[in-house]
Formats: C-alpha cells, structure tokens, sequence
C-alpha cells in the first residue's frame, strides 16, 4: 500500500509503498477514506534526533477517517463494516486519568528521558497518511456514520483539541459572556462555532491574515481584528475567556492582559509564547491559565455528534494522498485555510 513516512529527522516525508498491515488480537484494519495534516506533524519533521522516543521510518497522519474492513481473532468483529474516526490518543486505559475518562492525560504517556513518548497513530506508531491503518483495539474507535470523512478526519484532532480546550470552561459560557479567538486557523475556526453552539454573547476574533479574518466573520465572530492588542478596545472590561490558538510571544502576554476578572485564558498553541503568572504582575483578580491537550475520547463523540446534526463544520482543502508532500511544503508556509486533508486512491 501507499503511506507517507518519515524517514530522516529533519527531513521531508516520502511518499513509499510498504506491506499491507494484517491485524492480530484485538487489533482493526481501517481503510483510510480522509487523513488530515496538522502543524504537529512539521514539530515531528524538525526534531532532532533523540527528541521523540519514534521508530522511523514511521507514517504519519494522525487525524482519520474511514472503514474498519477486518478484526484481529480476539477483537470485536461486530464493527467491521462501520465507519469511525479515530481517538488518536493510546492510552493504557488502567491509569487513574484513563479511568477518570481523561485518556489525553494518560499517566503512560508521559515523555521518557527527556524524549517524547509514542502516543498513537502518527505519533510514534504507523498513522493514516496511507491506504490503511491498524488500530488496536476498538476503544480508540469513534463511529462516525452520517458524516463525510473529509469532514470527519479534522474532528480527529482540530476539532477534538478545540472542543476541549472549550469544555474545561464550561461554567463561564453563557449569554453574558466575552469570548476572545486568537488564530483561526485549523483548531480557531472550530471553536468559533463551538463558543457559538455553547451559547457565547460575544465572541471576538483575532487573525492576521485577512482570508481568516474573512471566515471568522462567516462563522458568526462578533468583531475582527488583526491582532490581540487591536481586539482590546472591543472588549470592554475584558474577556471572561480567551482561546490562544497561536501562543506566540506576540499574542500570550497581550492576551492575559486582556482578562476581566475572574477570567480564563487557555493557551492551545505553541509558537512559543511565555507569561509570567503570580498575583503581583498586574494579572486581573481571579485569573486562571490552562494549556489543554488534545481531548479524552467522550469529546470526540461529541464533536463527532455535532458534526452529524449540521451545528459544526468543517472548512477543509482536499488533495490527493500522493500529494503529500508538497501540500506539507504549503501548511509549513501559511498556505492552507482551514484544514488540509488528504484522500487515498480508491
């Protein structure tokens, strides 16, 4: 089959042929119909070596779609048929956070040496930039029937991480709320429509290109700014909850500054944005910074369920799998709006 390896640190990926996976135990066989790229897959691409605890040569493509088309002996053959997306975090599911059902904070996966650990397909295990997947078992399946693949394989991440980083904060969404957006891109244009569906009064956004800026408005944002200091002026007394999408040194430190009292800020990105927090660096009253990961599994159902009844959608390019790597070239240089997603061949 077709997949699409790394096989150097620091270098581009391939598109090679390598053997047709055959699952064994609990193990499931997807068919890969949608895989979508993400910058995390370009943090991997420029480690050096020894920084990731990864075989190479490894396929990427950690955000699925497709068909489960056979099951190991020992797994359960009932979902061979189905169409799934997966929950691209492989969590030891005995640990105290598994059992919590917060599996993206398994306890196992933490790094190992100073080096990142494996966490799933894409990450340390063969991902879904090929023609088929092993996944091993089927408590990393989300079923996924009614919705298009192409729009499904983004919900494996873009849209889990953003649902998440949304969720935690819960409690300050409501009518009455300041919500602050910076960076719609592949995750900001999802929690957009999250904040919106969540009952948001006033969802402001923040991008520098003027093609986001552009969604942003489509997708219901209430005001649009060019960057993070611009948007202050639109926010009164501040923002119960900000979403930093970028985490850059030019949006982190305008952002916390930015809070109402009692307010959030969740910081998602990680262009390598620094704060100093305490309760003497003019920070408002009450303040409270998060850096969510990923989302548990639950979230992914979730994001899954509103994108099947039409209340979340998904602003994707679509390419061929062959492509690969020049459609890399173009994530790496600002090129893509929304999500890129590539499709096998049939």
């Amino acid at each position: 089959m077709l997949a699409v390896q790394l096989t150097a640190w620091g270098a581009e990926p391939e598109l090679r042929e390598i053997p047709l996976p055959r699952p064994r135990g609990e193990e499931l066989l997807i068919q890969v119909a949608a895989a979508g790229l993400c910058r995390s897959d370009l943090h991997v691409m420029d480690a050096a070596a020894g920084s990731f605890d990864y075989p190479l040569p490894l396929t990427l493509g950690h955000e699925v779609a497709g068909t489960v088309v056979e099951a190991g002996p020992a797994a359960d053959h009932d979902w061979i048929g189905e169409q799934v997306v997966v929950h691209g975090i492989w969590g030891c599911g005995g640990c105290r956070n598994c059992l919590r059902g917060r599996e993206n904070y398994c306890l196992r996966l933490r790094p190992r040496d100073g080096r990142g650990a494996p966490i799933g397909n894409g990450l340390g295990y063969p991902g879904g930039l090929a023609e088929a997947v092993l996944v091993p078992a089927a408590r990393f399946l989300v079923r996924s029937a009614g919705v298009d693949p192409v729009h499904c394989a983004p919900l494996a991440d873009a849209g889990l991480t953003a649902y998440h980083a949304v969720r935690e904060h819960r409690d300050l969404i409501d009518a009455q709320s300041v919500c602050l957006v910076i960076g719609v891109g592949g995750l900001g244009h999802f929690a957009l429509q999250i904040l919106r569906a969540f009952g948001a009064g006033q969802i402001v956004a923040v991008d520098t290109r003027a093609e986001a800026r552009e969604m942003a408005r489509r997708l219901g944002a209430d005001a649009v700014f060019e960057d993070a200091a611009a948007a202050a002026g639109a926010l009164g007394e501040g923002a119960d909850l900000i979403l930093d999408f970028a985490g850059a040194p030019s949006t982190v430190a305008p952002a916390a500054a930015a809070l109402a009292p009692g307010g959030r800020l969740s910081v998602v990105g990680s262009a390598g944005g620094r704060i100093t927090a305490g309760k003497d660096v003019g920070l408002a009253a009450g303040w409270g910074i998060s850096a969510p990961f990923w989302g548990p599994r639950a979230d992914l159902a979730a994001v899954v369920e509103m994108a099947r009844r039409g209340a979340l959608h998904v602003t994707a390019q679509t390419y061929p799998l062959t492509a690969a790597v020049e459609v890399y070239r173009q994530l790496r240089s600002g090129g893509i709006t929304g999500r890129a997603v590539l499709v096998p061949p049939p």
